[in-house]
């Protein structure tokens, strides 16, 4: 991966500009920005259920988007949130998979957010058992997981 001083330095002020000057290291491929970030406190950043994250990581992208003239998706860890949220994620596809098989039904899991759904969509895209597909639209969208 690389490192983009122009995005750094754009990332560094928008922070700068919230109050948070919290050590940070930035690296970009092809699709994605991602940024990791220390902080001494993570909950301030991360916010409830991760909604301030996510409208952080929104408007960076956003921010970047118009200064490359291309967008790409940020990804902003603070506190190993992600990491951690990615592996409840797994633990939730892989118990909704053995569920659904030994049910021989659909399951739905609502109240997931884009990135979350995505998750489990990568997850058990290559199982065998099911398959996985987003239904509704906006706040209602969720998450169908249905023996194949």
């Amino acid at each position: 991966m690389a490192k983009s001083k122009s995005n750094d330095k754009k990332v560094k002020e928008f922070f700068k500009l919230l109050g948070i000057e919290e050590k940070f290291e930035l690296t970009e491929n092809e699709e994605t920005i991602d940024i990791v970030m220390e902080s001494d406190d993570p909950g301030m950043i991360i916010g409830h259920h991760g909604d301030t994250l996510d409208s952080l990581q929104l408007i960076l992208a956003l921010i970047l988007a118009k200064e490359n003239e291309e967008f790409k998706r940020v990804s902003l860890e603070v506190g190993d949130y992600r990491k951690s949220r990615s592996e409840y994620l797994k633990n939730l596809a892989l118990q909704t998979k053995e569920k659904v098989i030994s049910e021989q039904r659909e399951i739905f899991l609502p109240a997931l957010k884009p990135w979350e759904r995505r998750e489990v969509h990568m997850f058990l895209s290559e199982d065998s058992d099911v398959i996985t597909e987003s239904v509704g639209e906006g706040k209602e969208r969720t998450l169908a997981v249905k023996p194949r």
